[in-house]
Formats: C-alpha cells, structure tokens, sequence
C-alpha cells in the first residue's frame, strides 16, 4: 500500500469538507472491508491521498421508523440489521439479506452504506496492479470491457453495456424490492435518489464528494411474504452469482402488490416488473411461480459463458414465489 493521510472526521459537514478540499483526492471509509483490498491491490483508477474514517460520527447507526417509513442509518452495521427484532417481525427481507452477506467477522464490522457502495468484483477490474500491471477497462475510464470476449460466467446478461460487471450487494437487491431510497449528502444539500437507479453499468451515483446517509422505505405491503434468497460458490460466506428478493402482498387468497428484485444479473438490482405483473390477481401455486420466473428473465442478453445465469434466477424466483 502506498502512504496516505488519515482523519477521524466527527460530523458530516466536517467529513463533508474534507472531501471537498482535497478535489477527488479523498476517500470515505467505514466499515473498510471493500476498501482496504482495493488499496493493497492498487485497483482505484486514482489512488487517494486522504482517507476520511465516518466511523467516528455519531448517531448514523440507527434502525428506526418513522411515521410511515423505516429509516437506517447509513453506518448500521450487517450484524444489527440482522438481529433486529424490527426488520425481523415487518421487513424480513432485509434481514434475511444482512444475514446472507460474508460471514459473521465482517457482518460485525461492514456498514449498510458501505455494502450499497462496494465496488463490483469483476476479476479484470480487479487483477492486482503489482502481479504485471492495471487492466485499465472502460469502468477504469479507458480501454475495453475484458469481460465480453474472456472469462464472463458471473457477468451480466441484463442491462449491460460498456462494462458488463454486475452489482454485488446483497442489501441493495433487497432494498429495491422494497422501493428504498437513499438520502446522500454532500456540501451542496441533500438529494433522494432509489436504490435502483443508484448504479449504471459504469459505477454508482455517488460523487466524489457525496457520503450516504441514510435508506429509508415505506412501511411494507400488508400480509404477505418476503424472502431473499441467493446462489453462491461457496454456500456459506460468498458473494451471489444470483439473488432474488420478493415482497409480495395477498388479499382474499391472491397476489394484490408484488415486488421482485434480482442480483448478480445486471449492473444493479434488477426490478423483475413482467414478472410481478403475472402475480397480480391470481392465486399463488407453484405452476404460476415458474410462469413468473420465466418472465422475469425476458430479453436477457447472456455473453458468452453466462447463460447458465438464466436458469439459476428462474429457479431462485420459482422458490421465493411458491414457497
């Protein structure tokens, strides 16, 4: 790791001017298990001079609701939002999508803000500077996207273009099913921006001088059910090859709201609306479920060794409907 300057920034407005002064040279950390591998592999475009540790703000750490809406802090950590007695008894989703991610040493330390954040994992973004160089790609500002014509079995086969790496937070999969927004704060005011359309196949929204906040949702569909559920290579601790999260609502024995979000597919979650369309009004079975699945994955564009993809987000879809 080269050297850099560290501060213990005590407020927002002061982490906030810190970033501003030092024009893209700066970098946020929290719960730093993103961060610090991408320093020690050299993988930034821009390598900072400043990191800015928001882990000494207080009062970002909150899960709460609030009137008609469930707001969390952006420096909660994985390991309360799975253990909440809240999110268990009314948004079950995002715990169960807490309680997937890594394992139980980083769910300790990991922050919601910073698992919304993470950068992809695409191995051609990441190849280790100091084992023959940067792979500079189009996410990198210039050269190709290595992943179209070379190893791109856990790429995307939706939505891709440019760069085809895919999204790989757990959370934000779950916060799209349940139409969650992030307030993001920077010296210019707040703006609210959906979890959704936070991410482009070329990075997150987030500026070189913003910081997350806060996620906020509003209180979930009635009666129903919410699940997440992910495949994985390693089972227990890995990131997801794919990941659905469903939020569905029912009235007099039938479908009355859906909302399905997919990961690992797209460059963000992946809003599965043809899919929730075929549930509205209808009865839940497994014979409906598989028809759901199967729009759900209408004008995928697989490259060359991710078709496979298809078949796992059908299946995943398939349980968490008619389960």
């Amino acid at each position: 790791m080269k050297t850099f300057d560290h501060y213990d920034a005590h407020s927002l407005d002061e982490a906030l001017g810190l970033l501003a002064n030092r024009c893209g040279k700066a970098r946020i950390n929290a719960g730093g298990t993103d961060l610090l591998g991408l320093l020690k592999d050299g993988v930034l475009p821009r390598y900072p001079e400043l990191i800015v540790n928001i882990k000494t703000i207080p009062g970002l750490g909150y899960i709460e609701e609030d009137g008609e809406r469930l707001r969390i802090g952006a420096l909660a950590r994985l390991c309360e939002l799975a253990g909440s007695k809240l999110l268990r008894e009314r948004y079950a989703v995002l715990c169960e999508a807490a309680g997937a991610v890594a394992g139980p040493q980083i769910r300790n330390v990991a922050t919601v803000g910073g698992n919304l954040c993470q950068d992809v994992r695409c191995w051609y973004y990441r190849y280790p500077a100091h084992l023959g160089g940067t792979m500079e790609c189009a996410r990198k500002g210039r050269g190709p996207c290595f992943a179209i014509k070379g190893d791109n079995r856990y790429h995307a086969i939706l939505g891709g273009r440019k760069c085809f790496a895919v999204c790989p937070s757990d959370l934000a999969v779950a916060f799209a099913a349940l139409g969650g927004q992030m307030t993001i704060v920077s010296p210019r005011g707040e703006r609210k921006i959906a979890v959704g359309d936070f991410y482009s196949p070329l990075g997150n929204g987030l500026a070189d001088d913003e910081i997350v906040k806060e996620i906020d949702v509003a209180k979930a569909f009635g009666p129903g059910r919410q699940r997440f559920l992910k495949f994985t290579v390693r089972k227990p601790i890995d990131f997801a090859i794919v990941s659905v999260a469903a939020v569905t609502e029912e009235k007099n024995g039938v479908f009355a709201n859906a909302r399905i979000a997919i990961g690992g597919v797209a460059p963000g979650p992946f809003r599965a609306e043809k899919a929730e369309e075929k549930l509205i009004g209808k009865k839940p079975s497994e014979a409906l479920a598989a028809e759901a699945a199967e729009a759900a994955v209408e004008g995928a564009r697989p490259l060359s060794k991710n078709g496979w993809k298809i078949e796992v987000a059908k299946a995943l879809i398939t349980r968490v409907i008619g389960s």
